[in-house]
């Protein structure tokens, strides 16, 4: 399957560039599998299209301020670094911006509490291994000077960190955001419990994995970098529960999807706990074996979630669904609106 048929054009100015506030008053798009049909709706009135049973998981990972700035000790030369993955206490995969001049021994000033030396780079991934000394506690460390890792189609710089973070965000770990749960409020989330909606957590640290662009013509050729995820054993009950009864799950985003179908048990019909590590890449022709339904923002074209839309709502209809939201004038990409595919 070639990668071009998954382009399409978005004109200007549809990308948003701030949250909707309150956040549940974003748009809903609302498509129909097999019906073929599409409503429009606000993201509040999601209960209309749920049922008492129903079980909703959503990703609690946290964003960490992944972004910083130093300067090479030798030639004063400025750099930002994004934190990709922690390999122990004190290394870290990172990417680096410039990459020029940049080796073996190089050392980063990031200020008084933290500097790095530059330990080996991996020329096929395009990035470094870097071993840091730091006087304190790290991540306060990273609080006070670090930013939050918005994609670079945000220009407008973020007013309050909690803005590029879920309302259920506790475990820290992710260096972009779950999106897809950025409409939820705390107040939306206890009306759905009311009528009668089981909801239920799960953790996938958002990486390289997810936004890594596909760079191979044939889709089935591209290999994402692996990403974590945990999963409790009483949220692996109650989802094995939840398809005992024949009870929906609806699956709050694509990095939750891909945690539930990379946890599939295939002995028995349901998932499996712990914690684990995914590269699970799933675009059109998959068989979803969890998840019944999806919720989920407008994606970049050619991209990975844009793909595992596709696998799930059907191609056409996934690509007739985008063409709608552009003549609806929907907002676009993280901060842009919210589809529910059922």
């Amino acid at each position: 399957m070639k990668l071009e048929e998954f382009n399409y054009y978005l004109p200007p100015g549809f990308i948003a560039q701030k949250p909707i506030k309150p956040r549940d008053h974003s748009r809903l798009m609302v498509l129909h599998r097999l019906k073929k049909e599409i409503k429009h709706d606000i993201f509040k009135n999601i209960g209309n299209y749920l049922k008492e049973g129903d079980l909703l998981v959503l990703n609690n990972t946290k964003v960490i301020p992944a972004r910083i700035f130093g300067i090479k000790e030798k030639t004063k030369g400025k750099v930002e670094i994004l934190l990709l993955k922690s390999l122990n206490d004190i290394c870290w995969e990172i990417l680096i911006k410039p990459g020029k001049n940049i080796y073996n021994g190089t050392k980063i000033i990031f200020g008084n509490e933290l500097s790095g030396i530059v330990k080996a780079k991996d020329e096929k991934k395009g990035s470094y291994i870097i071993e840091f000394s730091f006087a304190g506690d790290f991540k306060e460390i990273l609080k006070k000077i670090g930013k939050m890792p918005t994609p670079p189609y945000i220009k407008e710089e973020l007013k309050e960190r909690d803005d590029y973070q879920t309302v259920f965000a506790v475990q820290d770990g992710s260096i972009a955001a779950p999106t897809a749960g950025f409409h939820f409020t705390k107040p939306l989330l206890k009306e759905l419990k009311n009528k009668g909606i089981e909801i239920v957590y799960i953790t996938l640290h958002v990486g390289r994995g997810t936004f890594e662009p596909i760079r191979v013509s044939e889709i089935e050729k591209h290999k994402m970098s692996s990403e974590f995820y945990s999963i409790s054993p009483d949220v692996a009950q109650k989802i094995n529960c939840a398809r005992s009864e024949k009870r929906r799950v609806i699956s709050v985003g694509t990095s939750t999807t891909r945690t539930l179908e990379s946890a599939v048990n295939f002995n028995k019909d349901g998932i499996l706990i712990g914690n684990n590590w995914t590269n699970m890449f799933i675009y059109p022709g998959y068989k979803f074996r969890i998840v019944d339904v999806l919720i989920t923002n407008f994606h970049l074209p050619q991209s990975t979630p844009l793909l595992l839309s596709a696998a799930f709502a059907g191609k056409d209809f996934i690509f007739k669904a985008y063409q709608e939201a552009i003549r609806e004038k929907y907002r676009f990409y993280s901060f842009g609106d919210s589809m529910m595919i059922v």
